[in-house]
């Protein structure tokens, strides 16, 4: 009688391929790709699987940003929301007037929100926005003159 080794068989398939894995990957990888096969091994289909699933989820996600009120436009409400953005972020009157200042506007207003909505946006000018912030100040001054009850003697002052 011949001095074998005692072997056990396995039919499970897990099981080879987890022997393969470990024996011999480097062989079996380079005949896979050879012959065109997917390998199966544990360590690739895992891999496959969790590049597939990273794949599938990323392609359905999509980031929601919060809704926002949307106030119709006026040339109006737009020269008032210019000149409070001028007088706050402290930029001089001639920014409302550097060309791209005024292609941000034309841009913002291509997002046609409204059927009647135009493609340009009318923004005021140099003289109109000085004056503007100055009638303002004027109507805030005489506000707090009325509240505060402040005699004639600022009337004049006002009225230069």
């Amino acid at each position: 009688m011949l001095n074998r080794k005692e072997c056990i068989l396995v039919n499970e398939i897990s099981t080879l391929r987890r022997h393969a894995e470990a024996k011999f990957s480097a062989k079996y990888r380079k005949w896979a790709k050879e012959h065109l096969f997917e390998s199966m091994l544990p360590g690739d289909v895992k891999a496959r699987k969790e590049n597939a699933a990273q794949q599938s989820i990323n392609a359905h996600l999509t980031e929601r940003k919060l809704a926002e009120r949307v106030v119709s436009y006026t040339d109006r409400l737009f020269k008032q929301a210019a000149i409070e953005w001028l007088v706050s972020t402290d930029q001089p009157i001639q920014a409302l007037e550097h060309p791209k200042f005024k292609e941000m506007i034309d841009i913002a207003a291509r997002a046609d929100m409204h059927k009647n909505a135009t493609n340009s946006v009318k923004i005021p000018g140099r003289k109109a926005t000085r004056a503007e912030i100055i009638r303002t100040f004027k109507t805030h001054l005489t506000g707090l003159r009325s509240k505060l009850n402040v005699s004639k003697f600022y009337d004049i002052a006002l009225s230069t």
